[in-house]
């Protein structure tokens, strides 16, 4: 059953990536970008890293949507058209999520007579996954957090050189 979900997830996000690329839209890319970080945060679920999960989810996925914030107020992205929605959403979209849905519940029901898993009962304690991102991965958490600053004030500037052309065209 694990290797079912872990291959469905897998072609979610990898139909997500597809999809990123193949918008024309930067907000319908950002989300986009949403879909994949959420496939990529059930994989680890399933893997049995609940902790990295919630970082996915919490972190990147978050991050994207102040992306799609940014893409909002400075791109000025203006009001989209309205459509009946896509073919691909129906056709692919709406049985998956049923699917997905029926399959969900039906893995909840069967394992639900499971008993609590205590803290500490897991491999690894949260003292030893602190100690891991702070101290021995602190390099690449703050380089990460740099470079997510640098992007943000690209974004500034780009947005800036955009008001001041508009101004002189208008």
């Amino acid at each position: 059953m694990h290797l079912i979900l872990f291959l469905i997830f897998g072609a979610v996000c990898v139909a997500g990536a597809v999809n990123l690329l193949l918008q024309h839209h930067p907000i319908d890319s950002a989300l986009s970008l949403v879909v994949v970080m959420g496939a990529l945060a059930a994989e680890y679920l399933l893997l049995g890293a609940e902790f990295v999960a919630a970082v996915q989810v919490i972190v990147y996925a978050g991050a994207i949507m102040v992306l799609f914030v940014f893409v909002i107020m400075l791109l000025n992205a203006g009001e989209e058209a309205r459509s009946g929605g896509s073919r691909i959403a129906w056709v692919i979209g709406v049985p998956g999520m049923l699917l997905g849905g029926i399959l969900m519940s039906w893995v909840l029901l069967k394992h639900s007579g499971t008993g609590q898993v205590e803290v500490g009962s897991l491999p690894g304690s949260p003292q030893d996954i602190g100690w891991l991102l702070f101290h021995d991965f602190l390099l690449p958490f703050e380089v990460t957090s740099i470079l997510v600053l640098i992007a943000i004030m690209g974004a500034v500037v780009l947005a800036s050189h955009a008001q001041s052309a508009e101004k002189k065209e208008g």
